[in-house]
């Protein structure tokens, strides 16, 4: 019989894992420090992660999902959450979640101390990531991922 993945995590556990740097293909400053808590557990259809970002950082490039459905928790510190445009703080305990096809977001940073959540959402085998502000469309599908200038789509 295979061996089943651990179902549980203790909170030693979570502290004992190395971070996973990950700086957006977009975004020289989207750079976040993560532990793949669904990973750990052998989930394959949910992703569910434990995320760092530096004073001054990024958590990613604005984008929006077309299949995959996407929330987070702030659990310290605070950011400031881009949402469809419009900027407001984020602190501990706020909630943020993104259906597909929602409003493009992301969040910076712009304390003195670190900003740690939980972010989790949905693994679709497809998706398609919009990125308005660098004029690119992402086309994701069985592993690979296919950069389309929106231009050339005729979408603006």
């Amino acid at each position: 019989m295979a061996e089943q993945p651990q179902s549980l995590l203790s909170a030693a556990a979570i502290a004992a894992m190395a971070e996973r740097k990950f700086q957006h293909m977009f975004n020289a400053n989207g750079i976040r420090m993560t532990r793949s808590l669904s990973d750990a557990c052998g989930l394959k259809q949910l992703g569910v992660h434990l995320v760092r970002v530096e004073p001054g950082r990024e958590s990613t490039e604005y984008h929006t999902h077309s299949h995959d459905e996407e929330w987070i928790y702030i659990l310290s510190g605070r950011a400031i959450a881009e949402i469809d445009g419009r900027k407001t703080e984020v602190k501990v305990g706020d909630f943020m979640g993104f259906v597909a096809g929602s409003a493009p977001h992301t969040m910076k940073n712009e304390s003195t101390e670190d900003l740690v959540y939980l972010v989790g959402g949905t693994r679709h085998a497809y998706d398609v990531v919009d990125y308005p502000r660098r004029g690119i469309r992402s086309y994701k599908y069985d592993g690979k991922r296919d950069n389309v200038d929106t231009k050339k789509l005729g979408v603006e």
